[in-house]
């Protein structure tokens, strides 16, 4: 096929899961790379809702992007079904945190006002169980013509495959936390 006959979507589904690290890394890349062609960003941070580099660079960059970036952190936490969070957060906390984050990222998506919306950790709350596979489907097929949008964290659900358009996983071939070091500040967090 030549290259001419070649065309663009006008928008895509990107998903970066997998065991292995850089999956908020290459959506933070993606980030960039849209502000750098002035296109408006909604960064969703489910799960982590404590200080990590992204949200201190997203914060200091923001009133450079005034209103085409929006920085959006909901989640309490990691969360795993039937242990208690470190933080003595509930279920029920954990849950409520996700759907308040699922319903700000439907709204970013469906407004036509953001040319992508990066959900970082999506799937780790569907996974979980925070959120329904449901939900991430809801987000994919109604989201704003124009409206790219990129998931991200481990274990996507595989029978949504068919809706994206670019899916990466990212596989671990090493880490240094499989030897019971901590994660870095600046390179995991």
């Amino acid at each position: 096929m030549a290259y001419e006959e070649y065309k663009t979507k006008e928008s895509v589904v990107i998903v970066y899961t997998g065991d292995g690290k850089g999956k908020t890394t290459a959506a933070l890349g993606l980030m960039n790379r849209a502000l750098g062609n002035r296109q408006s960003v909604a960064f969703i941070q489910f799960i982590k809702y404590w200080g990590v580099s992204e949200h201190i660079f997203i914060r200091d960059i923001q009133g450079l992007y005034k209103d085409k970036l929006l920085l959006y952190k909901g989640g309490k936490g990691f969360y795993r079904a039937g242990a208690l969070s470190p933080k003595h957060i509930t279920e029920a906390q954990h849950k409520q945190a996700a759907n308040e984050t699922y319903n700000q990222a439907l709204k970013a998506s469906q407004s036509g006002e953001f040319e992508l919306v990066i959900c970082d950790e999506i799937n780790n709350a569907v996974h979980d169980k925070l959120l329904t596979v449901k939900d991430i489907e809801e987000l994919i097929v109604n989201r704003a013509p124009n409206t790219n949008l990129c998931l991200t964290g481990r274990n996507f659900p595989k029978q949504l495959t068919n809706l994206v358009d670019i899916m990466t996983s990212m596989t671990k071939i090493k880490h240094h936390f499989d030897q019971k070091y901590l994660a870095n500040k600046g390179i995991d967090f």
